[in-house]
């Protein structure tokens, strides 16, 4: 095949990169470097055969008009993502978010198949008010409590897009099939994510080691995971036009185990030391994958411990402890 990843230098684009070419398909990655990072991870896709690199502004329209077309498939995954990003500045997420949701459906055209990349921050609201049900399925309402709340602006810019794309694809006549990510961990995610930050502050020897949240609740779902989710899906005709979970609900895990484990993994001893969860953070995550399991037999195949340890291992590496 022949695709084209839009934000495809970021977490879960190089990976999904990675992973077609490791298959045999050419691929385009189509990114700003403003978070996808020029490193030695692209370095090594780059010596792939059949990859095309390019730097591009996604939010400007002259980008888009210079992108042709005839692609098997289009994942765009371009956003600004991360707690900490959204809540620094809002209105750049969802200015961001939204110019690249509209311009892609502007540029798509009919016969592509296009998948495009959600949240479960869409259920955050409804959790809280206690009329989603955890796991949750994709026919929930989704609920903004606070639309002035920063957290809430990636909920807002997501739900645009997933609007867009599937009432967009009816009028142009393209396929859109959109993922609702949980909770998704790996390599090379950045160190804002809750998995590195705590590897990270473990290897800096931190005692007592602190746990926001550690009460919560979250099924973690590692990367490679995700993205056998999002082939299936691509491959799956009757997936498209559809709203669709991607996660792991067999391993949820409470927060503060998940700080053992960590501590574990990097043979770090450290008293916890529990500290109120950060304002607007769910109290519970979890989603039901039955849809995703009936359209594509999926099932998650990295075990929580081996997922954190690869983590743990990738993290030691790149800040060379």
């Amino acid at each position: 095949m022949n695709v084209l990843l839009l934000g495809g230098a970021g977490f879960i684009g190089l990976h999904l990169a990675r992973r077609l070419l490791a298959d045999g398909h050419r691929v385009t990655i189509v990114d700003d470097f403003s978070r996808g990072r020029d490193d030695a991870d692209l370095d090594a896709i780059r010596a792939y055969p059949g990859v095309s690199i390019r730097s591009a502004d996604l939010t400007d329209p002259a980008a888009w008009a210079a992108l042709p077309h005839g692609w098997d498939q289009v994942y765009v995954l371009a956003a600004v993502v991360g707690v900490r990003n959204v809540e620094r500045d809002p209105y750049r997420t969802v200015r961001v978010n939204a110019l690249v949701a509209l311009h892609a459906l502007d540029w798509l055209q009919p016969g592509e198949k296009v998948f495009f990349s959600s949240t479960s921050e869409v259920y955050a609201g409804g959790v809280d008010a206690g009329i989603v049900e955890v796991p949750t399925s994709e026919d929930v309402p989704v609920m903004v409590r606070d639309v002035t709340a920063p957290r809430f602006a990636y909920a807002i810019s997501k739900l645009l897009g997933e609007a867009g794309f599937l009432h967009a694809a009816r009028d142009k006549g393209f396929s859109a099939v959109v993922g609702r990510f949980h909770n998704v961990y790996g390599p090379r995610m950045g160190a804002d994510h809750v998995i590195p930050e705590m590897a990270m502050r473990a290897f800096a020897g931190e005692d007592p080691f602190k746990v926001w949240g550690a009460d919560q609740f979250r099924a973690f779902c590692h990367v490679d995971d995700a993205v056998e989710a999002m082939l299936r899906l691509m491959d799956t005709p009757a997936a498209f036009g559809r709203i669709v979970h991607i996660g792991d609900d067999t391993q949820e895990t409470n927060i503060a185990d998940l700080a053992k484990l960590v501590l574990r993994l990097t043979a770090v001893e450290a008293s916890l030391e529990p500290v109120p969860a950060p304002a607007g953070s769910v109290a519970r995550r979890r989603p039901d994958l039955g849809l995703l399991r009936s359209l594509t037999g999926y099932q998650p195949s990295v075990d929580l411990e081996d997922g954190v340890r690869r983590t743990i291992d990738w993290y030691k590496e790149w800040s060379g402890r």
